[in-house]
């Protein structure tokens, strides 16, 4: 298996769930009469961050593993979300981003020595196959079950296949 296959078709699985996972929160939010500002702001514990907060993270571990693996410097994007659509928004313009990374390049990192941040003041470096394996992949599955795990919490009715959705697989 390749780099790039590993990481892109990860990175869009994973944000496409993500998105469908919002879609249900919002349809809960409404038939509930809950506003949405309510999921959006909880936590799993008050030491965590709130939903919101896992969402970007999860879009950030994507967008930024993807650019450090393809060796290009990833977009800012300013965490001013406070809304289901405008986190969609986030998920469809990481996705989108994701979707130019060049294959070539990320196939090429997996011995490469990729320089990240570690912190506001440190930076960390791993062999690009080291990364994406035992770094961005866990962070960014880590906020995705987070962001999963707030929602269930909250009375979203969600389920593995939720999570799962998305992977391609036939029945039988």
């Amino acid at each position: 298996m390749s780099m790039s296959n590993a990481a892109l078709s990860s990175f869009e699985i994973g944000l496409n769930a993500l998105s469908s996972m919002l879609d249900k929160a919002d349809a809960y939010a409404s038939a509930k009469k809950i506003d949405a500002a309510i999921l959006l702001n909880t936590r799993l514990f008050p030491d965590m961050f709130p939903f919101t907060r896992q969402v970007q993270i999860a879009c950030d571990a994507a967008k930024n593993g993807g650019a450090r693996l393809a060796g290009v410097e990833p977009p800012k994007h300013e965490d001013t979300e406070q809304t289901m659509a405008e986190l969609k928004a986030r998920i469809a313009k990481t996705i989108a981003f994701v979707k130019t990374l060049d294959k070539a390049k990320i196939d090429g990192s997996a011995e490469r020595e990729v320089i990240f941040p570690m912190g506001r003041e440190n930076k960390a470096k791993m062999r690009g196959v080291d990364y994406f394996n035992h770094f961005v992949l866990p962070n960014f599955y880590f906020h995705i079950s987070t962001a999963y795990g707030i929602l269930r919490h909250s009375g979203v009715e969600l389920g593995k296949r939720d999570y799962l959705a998305g992977i391609p697989m036939t029945m039988v």
